[in-house]
């Protein structure tokens, strides 16, 4: 098949989503289909006339990137686009993906997890991975997700939105529960989120989380367990358990080597796998996501099982937790990212 990788973007997960869009379209290569890599963002300047020769790049036009220890500066790729035009689509962007049997979603964050770019591809009636627009939207949106667990009957810790100024930092750090998370509700990659020791830490979270938002989701922390769990298809694949090398699993603990331990399967009990896999599924199907999706949780000292998230398109990068639960039930990468598609493609067809 003709497949365009979208990915890149402008969220701050730029980065990770060109590394993942990298990895998937080599192995969409190597599984014999015609794969290129497209950066949402940038998209293709000096295109060829016949955008359809694009297909038979020898190199899949995949870029040499790497995740950096911080994450990307925007402003800074915002002015290295020649045509220096407003739309988060770059040039011939979406000309090569009506051109494309089916786009793969290499994207994370904003415009690529929020349901934009699915609604897009939807009216030109272009096939996607994934969940649909709409079910993305819910999961992106923190505070959305968190009220349909809510009444969903999915247990997920106490939270309240705020809305604040400035000035109003000082008291709000005197008043609220402490121990909280503060959360940029739109975030991802542990961008936006902190986790404060004390009062003047409070402080500072409220003022740094500002500038990914100004709706701010400050939860009730639950200590326990860090364990994540994927759906693929319509079966739960074995638990990963997380241990960051540092205080917090950041940003640079997630792709840095050495930033974080894993295990995988997690080293739980066959009723805690199962009940954290049935658990990724309720979330899964509550939100209404399809194909694939990830569900971050937390298992509390009593056995309790507390939702925090879900990725409805989790990362695909060499480091990222869906190819390792993958692997650990003996499905390669290559053929992950081809099941991806397949699935997709049923669903679309359906």
């Amino acid at each position: 098949m003709k497949i365009v990788v979208l990915a890149g973007g402008i969220s701050t997960e730029r980065t990770v989503s060109l590394v993942s869009g990298t990895c998937v379209c080599q192995a969409l290569r190597r599984k014999g289909h015609q794969a290129i890599l497209v950066d949402m963002f940038m998209g293709l300047e000096n295109a060829p006339a016949d955008l359809s020769t694009l297909f038979d790049a020898p190199d899949g036009l995949c870029p040499d990137v790497k995740i950096a220890v911080e994450a990307p500066d925007l402003e800074a790729v915002r002015r290295g686009r020649p045509d220096q035009s407003p739309s988060r689509l770059g040039p011939h962007v979406l000309d090569i993906c009506r051109l494309a049997d089916i786009v793969f979603l290499g994207l994370h964050g904003q415009d690529g997890e929020d349901g934009r770019i699915q609604a897009t591809l939807d009216l030109l009636g272009v096939p996607y991975t994934g969940a649909g627009y709409l079910s993305s939207a819910i999961a992106m949106d923190k505070i959305v997700a968190k009220e349909m667990m809510d009444a969903n009957g999915i247990p997920n810790p106490k939270w309240q939105v705020l809305t604040y100024t400035e000035d109003e930092i000082s008291h709000l750090a005197k008043i609220l529960p402490m121990p909280c998370v503060v959360k940029a509700p739109t975030g991802g990659s542990s961008l936006g989120v902190y986790l404060p020791k004390d009062r003047t830490e409070l402080a500072d979270a409220l003022r740094q989380v500002r500038a990914y938002c100004a709706r701010v989701l400050v939860e009730e922390r639950i200590y326990g367990r860090e364990v994540t769990d994927a759906v693929l298809g319509e079966r739960y694949l074995p638990a990963v358990e997380s241990f960051p090398a540092v205080g917090n699993f950041d940003y640079t603990a997630k792709y840095q080597v050495g930033g974080a331990k894993e295990v995988c399967p997690a080293e739980l009990t066959e009723a805690e796998a199962k009940a954290v896999g049935e658990m990724a599924m309720r979330v899964h199907k509550a939100l209404g996501l399809s194909v694939y999706s990830r569900t971050d949780m937390i298992l509390d000292k009593n056995g309790q099982i507390w939702c925090l998230e879900a990725n409805s398109l989790p990362g695909m990068t060499p480091n990222s937790f869906v190819p390792k639960e993958a692997a650990a039930v003996g499905i390669s990468y290559d053929n992950l990212c081809e099941e991806i598609v397949e699935q997709s493609l049923k669903i679309k067809r359906r």
